[in-house]
């Protein structure tokens, strides 16, 4: 493990390269933008303009937010003492290009067309690589355990078409996969922050399968162990209205998260109010880390908030290209650190 104050230059660097992340006030004058067109225009003020080349049209706002996310995931590399933290924060995005690729070939064999334009370049994993790994059905070169979970994913699929349990093995797989390294990296806040994401996944979880009409039996095997949360009193929450869902879980951090959605009888509205809850509390668990000036944390909780700040960004102009209300963005928009 790395001494803490071997963290000192980084923490610095990072404080450095705050500039990076806009602030409060430039997410709300994008937010209060009249139209799209205004808000790209606000958007190509701030240091998002060095990506512009990078647009394939006009309203290609994700090309920049992806490159902008994509640079500063390879500085924060290149300063990391410890380089399984970005790994770490990477790996989410990696199993994310797994799910497009599987869902890509289970459409094709359909006689669907192609879908592989959802693909991320944030994975630690080239997206070329894993394509080529797919396409060619040799998977002996992936990391991370990849070569056995891909295949056994491929088998479930072709056993039970069934794509839940197909997310399901990739999740475990990916839960696994994090609370090792973060085992490994021997780090409080970010054993924390996996331990958060345990949560929020598992929380996400029951909303989307009681939508669905599963039983608790087959619920349960769809959460994840290594959360704060443990699996009996999250099935505690299955046959309990969402609003009564805080009060069970009071113990826990993630009961505020849940205490502030309001759209209870609203599935729909409920379940987006969540997601930004539940982003929110993860938030949380690393916020304490910034006033400590030598905290390995901080690689993270940095890079957490510019994922936040991508979201933010995705939110407002999805919501000024579809004339969204004002108020139902500004409802939805994450706290960033």
């Amino acid at each position: 493990m790395i001494p803490e104050n071997g963290y000192s230059y980084a923490v610095s660097r990072l404080k450095a390269m705050g500039n990076r992340l806009l602030d409060n006030n430039s997410i709300l004058r994008l937010w209060e933008s009249e139209t799209f067109s205004s808000a790209m225009k606000l958007l190509a003020e701030t240091h998002y303009s060095q990506w512009l080349p990078e647009m394939k049209s006009e309203d290609d706002f994700e090309s920049l937010i992806s490159a902008e996310l994509n640079y500063v995931i390879s500085e924060v590399k290149a300063l990391s003492p410890d380089k399984e933290i970005p790994v770490l924060f990477q790996l989410p995005f990696d199993f994310h290009n797994i799910k497009v690729l599987l869902k890509d070939r289970i459409t094709r064999a359909s006689g669907q067309g192609r879908r592989v334009d959802l693909l991320t370049p944030l994975g630690n994993i080239a997206t070329d690589d894993l394509l080529l790994a797919v396409e060619s059905e040799d998977y002996r070169l992936l990391p991370f355990g990849l070569h056995i979970v891909l295949p056994e994913s491929i088998s479930i699929w072709e056993q039970s078409h069934d794509v839940l349990l197909v997310e399901k093995k990739l999740d475990e797989a990916l839960f696994e996969l994090m609370r090792n390294i973060a085992g490994n990296i021997n780090v409080e806040g970010v054993k924390k922050w996996v331990k958060a994401r345990i949560d929020a996944e598992n929380i996400r979880n029951i909303l989307r399968l009681t939508r669905f009409g599963m039983e608790t039996g087959k619920i349960a095997s769809f959460l994840h162990d290594g959360g704060f949360i443990s699996r009996e009193k999250l099935l505690l929450l299955v046959n309990e209205p969402l609003e009564g869902w805080s009060r069970i879980i009071g113990f826990a951090d993630a009961a505020v998260a849940l205490s502030q959605v309001e759209s209870f009888l609203v599935p729909e509205k409920a379940l987006v109010e969540l997601e930004k809850a539940l982003d929110d509390y993860v938030s949380n668990v690393l916020a304490p880390y910034r006033y400590e000036a030598f905290a390995p944390e901080n690689v993270l909780a940095y890079l957490w908030a510019k994922d936040m700040e991508a979201k933010n960004l995705r939110i407002v102009m999805v919501g000024k290209a579809n004339g969204v209300d004002k108020d139902v963005i500004r409802g939805l928009l994450r706290n960033v650190l």
